[in-house]
């Protein structure tokens, strides 16, 4: 790889962590993707620089990938980081034309993601013993992860300071540290209340560093992710519950949920921080026979 790819990937770099705010693994992810190009121009002695790349280059790297057995969504990851560095590319002048301006991701067949019932929630919430300090805690996480439909790190990162119950709402840091208003229903305040009185408050130390983290561990240090993972499959398990439930389960209930009381699409986007309508609509396959019953009961010609 010559150096006016190294010096592009690391000014790219620059940028999206500028602008876009992205973590240094999503960049880590980002440069690995994008390495595998020049590696393949070497490959077939087209040594050359971004300047001089057409769309036929994008083509067979594309389809050299495919035959080593690179999978449709590793596919699709891949080009959506080619169009995002071309389009930089393009932007800062680089580039005369975007080479991917007609390169097209390859068809996916949309993962349905597992979603709990209402019921089941409430069963899976109703094993958590709260005679313990962190029954107490994790029922106030899972109540406001199905409450808001958050992200796990999302909720871990949850701070004191963004909680406005009197309102009915929080505010969350999302990916790329964009920012986002979510309601809060009366359920999950009653139980985030309690853990804040009866055991956050009375911890008997908290680090410097987790002072204003809503969750914390029993040393008084930020939760983790795993710890929120394990308790989930925990009480999966305890509640008789077969699916295969994870703290992003919650999310996807969230949303279905909604979506099949008839909230409004956008209005779901929206609390979910989802940048595309089009992630929020996957949402709206979960329901049909939600909208079957609704048609066969109010639908006039149903009513005979």
């Amino acid at each position: 790889m010559n150096s006016a790819w190294k010096t592009n990937f690391t000014t790219f770099a620059a940028y999206l962590k500028l602008n876009r705010g992205y973590s240094d693994h999503t960049l880590s992810a980002y440069r690995s993707d994008l390495e595998k190009l020049p590696a393949y121009l070497d490959l077939r002695g087209w040594e050359m620089n971004p300047d001089r790349i057409e769309r036929f280059h994008l083509d067979d790297f594309i389809q050299y990938l495919a035959e080593l057995g690179l999978g449709p969504r590793s596919q699709a990851r891949l080009i959506s980081a080619l169009k995002t560095f071309f389009g930089y590319l393009l932007d800062e002048k680089i580039i005369p034309s975007d080479p991917t301006e007609l390169l097209k991701a390859p068809k996916l067949g949309r993962k349905i993601p597992e979603v709990l019932t209402y019921q089941e929630v409430r069963d899976l919430l109703g094993v958590i013993d709260l005679s313990y300090d962190h029954g107490l805690r994790d029922r106030a996480l899972l109540e406001t992860l199905y409450a808001c439909g958050l992200r796990v790190s999302e909720a871990t990162d949850l701070k004191l300071t963004n909680l406005y119950f009197d309102q009915g709402f929080i505010r969350v840091t999302g990916k790329g540290n964009k920012e986002r208003i979510v309601p809060i229903g009366g359920e999950a305040i009653h139980h985030v209340e309690i853990y804040l009185e009866y055991v956050r408050k009375v911890l008997p130390v908290i680090k410097p560093e987790a002072e204003n983290f809503v969750f914390l561990n029993r040393r008084g240090g930020s939760l983790s992710r795993i710890s929120v993972f394990t308790a989930v499959k925990k009480y999966a398990a305890e509640a008789g519950i077969e699916k295969n439930v994870s703290p992003h389960t919650f999310r996807h209930s969230f949303a279905t949920h909604l979506i099949e009381g008839g909230a409004d699409l956008r209005a779901v986007q929206e609390m979910l921080g989802h940048e595309s309508i089009l992630t929020t609509e996957i949402y709206t396959h979960l329901d049909t026979d939600f909208l079957r019953e609704t048609i066969m009961s109010f639908h006039p010609s149903n009513q005979r």
